[in-house]
């Protein structure tokens, strides 16, 4: 007869579905009161757990903000590829105005942006999420309409990223002021006139 695989002695069997409820407690409490006031034991009340759930999977408020933070942050974002710059950079500029004005992520990032300032750690992880996704929409975007003529060879990626996205920025996250179709249609416009972007070869 087989012997019957066990876990090691003391080891922690983590179930998936409290670490799932604990990470959204998280997103909802940094939403409602902001880093500074976050605590483990709110989290824990939220999400239905004892402090030690929490514990046995981060250390601290830190390490567990981080964490969780990054995830979302790093998740992938929708990069079309419709075959033309100008509709590519529509549909990026709408896809990122709508999750800058989430419900949720619209009163986090201030808050951890405001952190960042104080906080090196928090700071060093905000930036390595932005730049994943400008990585992401330089390689893909800018990357594809210079590959098809539409624009300039020397195009500087970074920068094209900066002109697209920079103002939704200072709009949703620092100004919090809301932005329309019309608003996104202008800006998209001058963003292709700065970057002397063309229509692609026939």
């Amino acid at each position: 007869m087989a012997a019957t695989k066990r876990a090691p002695a003391g080891a922690a069997v983590l179930r998936g579905d409290i670490t799932a409820a604990i990470r959204n407690a998280v997103m909802h409490e940094l939403a409602e009161v902001g880093y500074g006031r976050l605590s483990i034991e709110a989290v824990a009340r939220r999400a239905g757990v004892g402090k030690t759930a929490v514990y046995r999977r981060w250390s601290n408020k830190l390490e567990m903000v981080l964490e969780i933070v990054s995830g979302v942050a790093e998740r992938s974002v929708p990069m079309p590829d419709t075959g033309s710059f100008a509709t590519d950079l529509q549909l990026t500029m709408f896809i990122v105005s709508k999750a800058l004005q989430h419900r949720i992520a619209s009163q986090i990032i201030p808050d951890l942006m405001a952190e960042a300032a104080r906080n090196p750690k928090i700071a060093e992880t905000l930036n390595k999420a932005l730049r994943t996704h400008q990585t992401a929409l330089s390689e893909k975007i800018v990357g594809q309409a210079i590959e098809r003529g539409e624009l300039p060879k020397g195009t500087d990626p970074e920068l094209a990223v900066d002109l697209m996205l920079g103002p939704l920025y200072w709009r949703l996250a620092v100004l919090r002021t809301p932005v329309d179709d019309d608003y996104l249609e202008k800006v998209a416009a001058s963003v292709m006139t700065s970057l002397g972007a063309t229509p692609p070869a026939s």
